[in-house]
């Protein structure tokens, strides 16, 4: 299902993303947390899903008295364990994780939910977070870009440079019958050397109409909120009380 992070990509991901187009994780985070609380105001517990290198995980640690995370690469996870120590990190996959509990509030961000290759695999994704929410409780996942929305042909580079280390990364991506292609070239220097490798990434193009179908179908009242925090929107929906 689309591409697993590497140890390659983990040891660099926050340096590059995180200067790329004035990200702000700890902002993303207070949004989700704001969002949550309005909609269930006694919220303690917390899962991100495809939670990365716990980017956002470090900042609704702060909200939630439990704060946990899953994602499919190990190096990640490790990444994330190790800047949230408070947190559990499950190394497991989107479409299966069953962690044998349930948490008041679910998020899904950075367009994790583009990976699911199918409608019916974006629905196995869902039932696995409705089936791990409290009664009422919240889903927020940001998407990928839409068939309307994709621009094919994109591309885009950037660099990161400190004492230790400089990253360049660049990026095409192309339309691929229902997915986007996203082909990644990351060059890495430091004292031992330079490194490049590359990395594919491909995302499902879902119209929202498939992502709502998708919510429903796993019983889940869902509505769409387009724009912000990346120009894609979120879905925020809830669960039966």
């Amino acid at each position: 299902m689309g591409t697993e992070y590497g140890r390659r990509q983990a040891a660099i991901y926050d340096a590059i993303y995180g200067n790329r187009n004035g990200k702000d994780w700890h902002a993303e985070a207070e949004l989700l947390a704001g969002q949550i609380r309005e909609l269930k105001p006694d919220a303690t517990s917390l899962l991100d899903v495809a939670c990365g290198t716990g980017n956002h995980l470090a900042t609704l640690a702060k909200h939630f008295d439990t704060a946990d995370g899953v994602e499919l690469s190990a190096g990640m996870a490790e990444v994330a364990e190790a800047k949230v120590p408070s947190a559990t990190i499950h190394v497991a996959d989107m479409r299966e994780f069953d962690l044998g509990r349930r948490y008041d509030a679910i998020v899904c961000m950075c367009y994790s939910i583009a990976y699911p290759t199918s409608v019916a695999e974006l629905k196995k994704v869902l039932s696995r977070m409705a089936a791990h929410l409290e009664p009422g409780g919240v889903v927020i996942v940001e998407p990928w870009w839409t068939p309307e929305t994709f621009l094919p042909g994109y591309f885009t580079a950037s660099a990161y440079q400190t004492e230790e280390q400089a990253i360049t990364r660049v990026s095409h991506t192309v339309r691929d019958g229902k997915t986007s292609r996203m082909t990644i070239h990351y060059t890495v220097a430091d004292a031992d050397g330079v490194e490049s490798f590359t990395e594919l990434d491909v995302l499902s193009l879902f119209h929202i109409s498939e992502y709502t179908e998708a919510f429903e179908s796993a019983g889940l009242t869902v509505e769409y909120h387009p724009g912000p925090p990346t120009g894609r929107g979120l879905f925020i929906a809830t669960a039966p009380r």
